[in-house]
């Protein structure tokens, strides 16, 4: 199977900037182990944000992506928040 590129919106390059090292770390494994390789292991979004998938980050944030399937890319929308807003 051919890995997905993965590719990040402003505002995700903007959450990657206040995430602990750690987190980023950890961010880099699930984008570059999971998701790029794997992209339907998140959860399919409903609602308004139908058409997204969602993997979390840790307990209070997760990670928001488009895929293009077409494409083989991974769009991250947005690196943090959500769980506990």
């Amino acid at each position: 199977m051919e890995s997905f590129q993965v590719l990040f919106s402003k505002q995700a390059q903007k959450d990657i900037a206040l995430l602990t090292p750690k987190q980023k770390e950890k961010l880099q494994q699930i984008t570059q182990q999971i998701l790029a390789v794997n992209p339907y292991a998140g959860k399919a979004l409903k609602g308004e944000l139908r058409g997204l998938y969602s993997y979390r980050l840790n307990r209070t944030d997760r990670i928001v992506y488009e895929m293009l399937e077409a494409d083989k890319v991974i769009f991250v929308i947005r690196a943090r928040s959500h769980y506990g807003d």
